[in-house]
């Protein structure tokens, strides 16, 4: 239980959930105020990228580690 292995993916699907709340913010276009002026939703598909990219990146470096 305590591998670098599990570690990993734990990370990795963590990162993978973030993302998905992401995409569900460009699906839905939820309208979000910040100080009274809507934010944009251009953010947030800069966000689902990086973060799919961290999944992916974790997931696979996580095959790589032994133990």
């Amino acid at each position: 239980m305590n591998s670098p292995k599990c570690g990993l993916r734990l990370a990795s699907v963590l990162f993978g959930l973030m993302s998905l709340g992401q995409l569900w913010r460009l699906i839905a276009q939820p309208e979000v105020l910040v100080g009274g002026a809507a934010f944009p939703t251009w953010p947030s598909a800069l966000a689902f990228i990086v973060l799919l990219l961290l999944s992916a990146w974790l997931w696979r470096l996580s095959n790589k580690t032994t133990q």
